[in-house]
């Protein structure tokens, strides 16, 4: 069973884990990785200036989101799941649970700026491909934009 609750601000390192193994998960250069540990770094202070909500699996935090509220927006800026728990629904039922949020906030529009190999997730949820945006590791990157309407 997945459990969703508020993250808890003591747990910003174990998640700061889960948001790097995810990104190694996809192989990416040890030079990209390096790079994009700062943005996906949690503190407690981030924790508590976001809504963020963990996944946990039997007592294992297995995955979270960290949502930005921007009436009548919200921006999905993260959503990670811990490596030996893709494809066992934890990245559903997280996504699943920030439309839930939205919606109890009366959010009209979720986006999310995707990472390329999650992109076929995102579509599978409902979201739709707006935009890209360069990657700020490599200008041959693009990230997908993506949208979904509440």
């Amino acid at each position: 069973m997945i459990e969703i609750r508020r993250a808890r601000p003591e747990e910003a390192g174990k998640l700061t884990e889960i948001a790097l193994a995810a990104k190694r998960h996809w192989e990416y250069p040890p030079a990209w990785i390096r790079k994009w540990t700062p943005l996906l770094t949690l503190t407690p202070q981030k924790i508590e200036e976001a809504d963020v909500f963990a996944a946990v699996v039997e007592d294992e935090l297995a995955g979270f989101y960290r949502l930005f509220l921007r009436q009548p927006r919200a921006t999905l800026e993260d959503l990670w799941v811990r490596p030996d728990f893709i494809g066992k629904g934890v990245g559903r039922a997280l996504f699943e649970h920030a439309l839930a949020r939205c919606r109890s906030l009366s959010v009209k529009i979720l986006e999310a700026e995707a990472d390329p190999h999650a992109q076929g997730f995102y579509e599978k949820m409902g979201m739709h491909k707006v935009s890209e945006r360069p990657s700020d590791v490599d200008d041959q990157r693009h990230l997908p934009v993506m949208e979904i309407g509440l």
